[in-house]
């Protein structure tokens, strides 16, 4: 039996550790709590005089907006400070998918004035950390994005430039899924995703170099989002020309049908992109959300049915039945990577010339067998291209894969699947050698088609001649 001081010492340390933890408790309390805000807008493509609005959660009480247009430069059209930041707001278990339906803390009309374009949102909040400790400046802001299309229609603007905002969409990963596994919770892939959440976008990566560059040399160029095709297709009746830059992955029938259908009425497209219409999309809950079910096709409700024609995996699937080449004259199928994914990591990232008579290479000096690009890597990460056959010394389309009759090969750069990306796909040829083509074809329309994703890196860096190339395809199809 422990004696009466023995008592008393342990009742002494009880009491001891429990005024510390009731101490520690206390100082924990002062300690300032998190200070964050992310925001999304309520639409991704606006027009003058639409209500543009932005859900918000936040721990501040009130936070500052900057709209800022991104062209040539960036130019800063709207400030205000003060807001109301309306609270902190729980993030639903399905916000990926179905998105946060957050509310709305500010509105306002789009100005008139506001040039179509690209537009960053800049979110800010601030304050002085703890009411004892951690007295701090503290701030936090995160980026989001719309874009503005035009409003009315100048006939001297005769070319558009359609942002790839589905294919941000499919690479956004935030509530914890995309359309990949790599970097989903739990390395899971999503099928469907929602631009109802804070918005990723991939539009410096590729977009912003091409867009800098043409604003730079005068060109006078509209601006839409991937959407805007489907579902206003009476914006295309206004220009000669339509651009898909970068990385253009994500379509829907809606789309293509449009855009065919602009092709055949005599409309121009040039493509300077790569993995362009690989995978088809379907809108849901008007145009706020996208589902891709991709390899995975089999789980897709429309698989059950008879007609696959919607079916949303890769456009050149044999359930499909409508392999991007249609379009675009090329394909990722018999494409693949340069530089990247493993594949032809030490490759020159240049295109070889066959056909150097072609107007697509006046004014650039350029003979048959030489090689341009290379120091921008403008043949990089991901690619299209056909099947070919091989006649002295120069490649031609078998059309097998749909490409068109009149799709002439003027350059091309090798390429190949990575083994992971591609063996789901029952059809696929191992081990397959594809290659990054280059070329144009003309049904009623001009279609141009780099069959890359990284062309506007060239015009970043200033190479010569993807610049006079890039001035020839615009001063043939927007003349």
């Amino acid at each position: 039996m422990a004696s009466l001081r023995e008592q008393s010492f342990k009742t002494w340390v009880a009491v001891y550790c429990l005024l510390l933890s009731v101490s520690d408790v206390k100082a924990q309390s002062d300690l300032p709590a998190g200070l964050f805000i992310e925001a999304y807008p309520d639409r991704i493509s606006v027009v003058a005089g639409d209500p543009l609005a932005f859900h918000t959660s936040t721990t501040a009480a009130e936070y500052s907006l900057e709209i800022a247009r991104v062209g040539a430069k960036r130019e800063v059209v709207f400030q205000k400070s003060g807001i109301p930041g309306g609270g902190a707001h729980a993030i639903p278990e399905n916000a990926s998918a179905n998105g946060c339906g957050w509310p709305v803390s500010f509105q306002m009309p789009v100005p008139a004035e506001w040039k179509s374009g690209y537009y960053s949102a800049v979110f800010k909040v601030t304050d002085g950390g703890g009411k004892f400790v951690g007295r701090n400046r503290r701030t936090a802001e995160m980026e989001s994005f719309f874009i503005v299309r035009p409003s009315s229609f100048d006939k001297n603007v005769k070319i558009l430039l359609q942002l790839a905002t589905n294919t941000y969409n499919a690479y956004n990963n935030w509530g914890g899924s995309s359309l990949y596994a790599y970097h989903g919770r739990a390395n899971l892939q999503g099928h469907r995703v929602s631009f109802q959440r804070p918005q990723g976008s991939l539009f410096p990566n590729w977009e912003q170099p091409f867009i800098a560059w043409a604003e730079s040399n005068g060109y006078a160029i509209d601006y839409c989002a991937n959407q805007d095709l489907e579902e206003r297709p009476e914006l295309l009746e206004h220009y000669s020309l339509v651009l898909s830059v970068g990385h253009d992955e994500y379509w829907s029938s809606g789309m293509r049908d449009r855009l065919e259908a602009y092709i055949a009425k005599g409309g121009n497209v040039a493509f300077f992109s790569g993995n362009t219409c690989c995978w088809q999309v379907r809108p849901e809950e008007n145009g706020q959300a996208l589902t891709c079910y991709k390899q995975s096709f089999n789980s897709d409700p429309l698989f059950k049915t008879n007609d696959h024609r919607l079916l949303s995996t890769t456009w050149s699937h044999h359930l499909v039945k409508r392999p991007e080449n249609q379009l675009t004259g090329v394909g990722f199928l018999f494409g693949g990577y340069h530089k990247s994914h493993g594949q032809f990591m030490d490759g020159n990232g240049a295109y070889t010339v066959h056909r150097p008579d072609h107007w697509l290479f006046a004014n650039t000096s350029l003979k048959s067998g030489d090689a341009f690009g290379g120091m921008h890597t403008i043949v990089g990460y991901e690619c299209d291209g056909c099947e070919l056959e091989w006649k002295d010394g120069k490649p031609f389309p078998t059309h097998r894969d749909g490409t068109p009759k009149s799709f002439e090969v003027l350059a091309t750069c090798e390429a190949k699947w990575a083994p992971d990306d591609c063996e789901w796909y029952d059809q696929w040829e191992k081990g397959r050698v594809g290659a990054a083509c280059l070329g144009v074809y003309t049904n009623t329309g001009t279609v141009f088609t780099c069959g890359s994703t990284d062309w506007a890196h060239g015009l970043r860096g200033g190479d010569a001649v993807v610049e006079q190339i890039t001035r020839n395809v615009l001063a043939k199809l927007a003349p």
